[in-house]
């Protein structure tokens, strides 16, 4: 009798052991992110995750906006995201963030399936926020291929705007380029109006308020603007994009419009070298 009880405990030991069971993924440095903003808040997630011995062993929560603000670490530390005061949370986004990602660190159980309808959970203390989309998220990283290493010495999300309003068009671009082991792998263009009652550049276009559409040859801005970002992307440093003097390039095919977004890049990622 003892003996059958012995062997159901390590039977159980064993299958608790499959359930929170070591990481296929190889050793290396994974990121995914949505593949769109969400409709309500205009945030688009992303996370970043170690993988060394058939474990997580670092794991980032992030997001960016296409509101043309920074990501949404920086946004939370700046008072921009105040769950809290208006959304009354119970903590900040960034603090029930770090519980979720402390409980995939501490338990490895990316097979985590206990949300309810609308992707929240009771089962993590201290996150009430919606993590169905970062779990999600995590396996989608999991799945990929590891990012290779890159050139740049400092991981992150760098953000640089222009100092001031075009007096022309009236809008202040900028620049969020999420760098992953040295890496780059997601920039985004944005940009915002000194009139106040306009969203940002991305967003406006995207509802067909831009214009851009009418008489631009290579489609409207947000088309031309990925084809920017798919550039950066590519080269890996901006600065090896030749631009002529009024920023337009020809070595851009789908772009003609002016590639604020390269010169951007180069002054933020001099934070990353």
């Amino acid at each position: 009798m003892k003996r059958n009880i012995a062997l159901v405990l390590v039977l159980s030991v064993g299958l608790a052991g499959l359930a929170f069971g070591q990481i296929k993924a190889k050793d290396g440095i994974y990121f995914a992110h949505e593949k769109d903003f969400a409709a309500d808040s205009g945030w688009m997630d992303e996370v970043v995750l170690t993988v060394k011995g058939g474990k997580i062993v670092a794991l980032l929560w992030n997001g960016v906006s296409n509101t043309g603000v920074a990501d949404k670490r920086t946004a939370v530390a700046n008072g921009g995201y105040p769950m809290v005061k208006f959304g009354k949370a119970k903590a900040e986004w960034d603090v029930q963030a770090k519980a979720v990602q402390d409980y995939i660190l501490k338990t490895q159980d990316v097979g985590f399936s206990k949300f309810d309808a609308e992707g929240r959970t009771d089962a993590i203390s201290g996150a009430t926020i919606h993590v169905k989309g970062f779990f999600g998220l995590v396996n989608e990283a999991l799945a990929s291929a590891p990012v290779p290493k890159g050139i740049y010495k400092k991981d992150g999300w760098f953000f640089k705007e222009q100092a001031d309003f075009d007096t022309t068009t009236t809008w202040k671009d900028s620049v969020l380029v999420t760098v992953v082991n040295g890496t780059i792998v997601d920039v985004l263009w944005n940009g915002l109006s000194n009139d106040k009652t306009k969203k940002s550049k991305l967003v406006e276009d995207l509802a067909g308020k831009y214009g851009m559409e009418k008489a631009a040859k290579k489609g409207a801005w947000h088309v031309q603007a990925k084809a920017v970002q798919d550039a950066i992307v590519k080269a890996q440093d901006p600065a090896k994009i030749a631009l002529k003097a009024d920023t337009t390039t020809d070595a851009i095919s789908g772009a003609s419009i002016h590639a604020t977004a390269v010169v951007l890049a180069v002054e933020a990622l001099k934070a990353a070298r």
